[in-house]
């Protein structure tokens, strides 16, 4: 089996397992070299962050804006607020959960003790070419502008500019991440630091498996009130997309399952033809939810503050960019890399530590996602039979 057929979440375990093995018997010149790699790679991640931004929000917007009238404006908003519900609600339960199972000590200091004496062997410097909340103003600013403009020229060459970032995601960043993430434990092993990563890894996975499922309650009790229908018959209907996106870890490839199951919830099929395609698209709580948590949990542990008033800026933001994330495996967490790193202070190690976590529990958040969006259906459903 060629290493691109291998599952991307399979990769990344077998890296962090490498990590951790070789992390005690590698000697000091060759850890310097993947030091030497990850350093590379953090500074091109860096440079690519602002143009994935303008690429993947400025069009979107513009779609939005021009598109499709009055259900695709219903749908994009009410995912909109699933969306930032999710990482509220993550935040609320995260925020009294974590105390009890994380040490908030800040004994996670990454990149300390004996690992620090390490460094690359040399740097290469990537500025990017504007900063990130330049690029989102920007991206905001070209969007809304597109939406009011007679001209076309601007936002086809705003199209090819995602359709590039997205290959650039898609066939140099993703296929390298599970290098850059054995880079990170490797690091870690050799500082010590390893055996309270991993057993927050294990504490965390545990609780937003059970928040996805409570998530989901919440979601079709809202629809089941709204629609006047049983919500947990509506749930078990959808079960078969769950398990689908289980096993596929794919929004798009689980559409025609989701589909089939939401018109056996009562959604009209007309509605269910354009909604279903469309939030396996713009609609991910499950991936929100996801990293809220799991910001939540490395800020904990490096001992920084979760105040409210830093956080929920975060998500507010964070709901826009998982709209306009790309449909690639790990596009939404690599899209969310700008905000964390922008809005909550993530360094490399931070992003990469979380990078690893939101691919370890990806079955989790795609299959919340896509499930979730049966609720969605359901509401719309009501409110244009209303």
């Amino acid at each position: 089996m060629t290493l691109h057929k291998i599952p991307l979440l399979l990769q990344i375990v077998i890296a962090i397992l490498l990590g951790i093995g070789f992390g005690t018997i590698f000697p000091d010149w060759l850890t310097r070299g993947v030091l030497t790699f990850n350093g590379i790679f953090s500074n091109f991640l860096g440079f690519i962050i602002p143009l994935l931004i303008l690429s993947l929000i400025a069009p979107g917007i513009a779609d939005l804006g021009k598109g499709a009238g009055r259900l695709l404006l219903i749908t994009a908003l009410l995912a909109y607020v699933f969306t930032v519900f999710a990482g509220v609600f993550t935040y609320a339960c995260c925020s009294s959960i974590f105390p009890l199972l994380i040490d908030s000590s800040g004994s996670l200091a990454l990149a300390q003790g004996s690992a620090s004496a390490l460094i690359p062997y040399f740097v290469i410097e990537m500025p990017p070419i504007m900063g990130v909340m330049t690029a989102l103003i920007l991206a905001f600013t070209l969007g809304l502008g597109m939406t009011l403009i007679p001209g076309s020229s601007l936002k086809a060459g705003m199209n090819d500019l995602r359709d590039i970032i997205t290959i650039v995601i898609e066939r140099a960043i993703i296929p390298l991440l599970p290098i850059y993430i054995f880079g990170v434990f490797l690091q870690l092993t050799a500082a010590g630091e390893v055996a309270s990563v991993l057993g927050m890894f294990i504490k965390i996975i545990l609780v937003i498996f059970a928040l996805t499922l409570i998530l989901l309650l919440i979601q079709f009790s809202l629809a089941g009130l709204i629609a006047k229908r049983n919500p947990l018959r509506m749930l078990r209907t959808m079960l078969p997309a769950y398990l689908t996106a289980l096993g596929t870890q794919s929004s798009a490839a689980t559409i025609p399952v989701t589909l089939k199951q939401t018109i056996k919830n009562g959604v009209e099929p007309s509605l269910a033809s354009f909604i279903i395609p469309l939030c396996a698209t713009i609609h991910l709580s499950g991936s929100t939810l996801k990293i809220v948590a799991c910001a939540m949990a490395v800020m904990m542990s490096s001992g920084s503050a979760m105040e409210i008033s830093q956080m929920l800026p975060f998500i507010l933001m964070l709901g826009i960019t998982m709209i306009a994330a790309p449909g690639v495996p790990g596009g939404a967490i690599m899209a969310a890399t700008a905000v964390l790193q922008s809005m909550l202070g993530f360094d490399d190690s931070a992003t990469a530590l979380m990078i690893a976590l939101y691919i370890a529990m990806d079955s989790f958040g795609t299959a919340c996602n896509v499930t979730g969006d049966g609720s969605i259906a359901v509401i719309i459903n009501k409110l244009y039979k209303a």
